[in-house]
């Protein structure tokens, strides 16, 4: 049985999902959900109100967020995740919230996503291999879901954990990674305005090479710290492991925070290249937090962000 939020709200009498539920499914059915089953005929939109947290840079287009990317369930290479994602299902989907929260339980996608606001949050997204886009993401801030399953006094961070399906999900039949992809944040992260649970792009449902159906964007780390097609949202007082943390703790760090002070080992952080800019595009600064320090550099007072990267 699904879990109930604290306030137990009846959820048949909230605003239907089904335009939302409708094309999501239809994109899932599509041959390889890759751009010909995005850029098709036009259904429902998902009408998010736009952010004053939205970035006023001008977006990548809905081919280079869709067709270069990485998701390691699905491949190493940038294009494989458009090319192999569209086996993947994504309804119904469910994701476990337990730990140290009032209303631990199963929650069905269609119980989270009624009675959210819906907002397009056009963020920078840097990766940690030196490239970047600007995103116009659609979701609602995480701190609105933990909120209504009640976090309880004790928990310090919060826990995710990525599907595994490896009938659907090629890149899991290998193991260069210990499957399930594992992410974490500090609760105080977890809270912050700025993050945020997505379910779309480009006022369209998440394409399953992004994350669907539903996905985490934080957006002053680098993008690996945003996991994928969540099943798990675990509340804990202790730190939890962390996928590229588990596999290589010297050039992943727990926190992975942009520092353009701060090289990987094997590369600066300094500049990065903007996908799509072109072939003889210049690089640009890297800013420090991906620009948002004014919003999120208190959060890391008086920590040694070289140490504690």
């Amino acid at each position: 049985m699904a879990g109930r939020w604290k306030n137990d709200l009846n959820w048949s009498d909230a605003t239907p999902m089904s335009a939302y539920l409708n094309r999501r499914q239809l994109m899932a059915g599509g041959a390889a959900l890759g751009l010909g089953a995005i850029a098709g005929p036009a259904l429902a939109k998902l009408n998010a109100a736009p952010s004053a947290y939205s970035t006023d840079e001008e977006p990548n287009t809905l081919e280079e967020v869709t067709g270069y990317n990485n998701f390691y369930e699905f491949g190493t290479g940038k294009e494989d995740p458009a090319r192999n994602a569209g086996q993947l299902t994504t309804d119904p989907w469910t994701v476990k919230i337990d730990g140290l929260v009032d209303n631990p339980g199963d929650y069905g996608l269609d119980d989270i996503m009624q009675g959210v606001s819906l907002e397009e949050r056009i963020y920078r997204f840097r990766c940690v291999e030196a490239w970047s886009m600007v995103i116009p993401w659609v979701g609602f801030e995480l701190a609105d879901l933990l909120n209504r399953v009640g976090v309880q006094p004790g928990a310090r961070y919060v826990y995710f954990e990525t599907l595994v399906r490896p009938e659907e999900m090629p890149g899991q039949r290998r193991g260069f990674l210990d499957w399930p992809y594992r992410e974490g944040l500090r609760l105080d992260e977890a809270m912050h305005p700025l993050t945020i649970m997505a379910t779309g792009l480009y006022d369209e449902p998440m394409p399953n090479q992004n994350g669907a159906p539903i996905r985490l964007v934080v957006p002053w780390k680098y993008g690996f710290k945003s996991i994928k097609s969540i099943v798990r949202i675990s509340l804990l007082a202790d730190q939890p492991p962390t996928s590229w943390n588990m596999a290589n703790a010297r050039e992943y760090g727990f926190y992975s925070n942009v520092n353009p002070e701060v090289s990987h080992p094997r590369w600066s952080q300094a500049t990065e290249r903007r996908v799509g800019g072109g072939l003889f595009s210049p690089r640009i600064p890297t800013q420090m937090f991906n620009g948002y320090a004014e919003e999120v550099a208190a959060l890391y007072d008086g920590m040694d962000l070289a140490e504690n990267y």
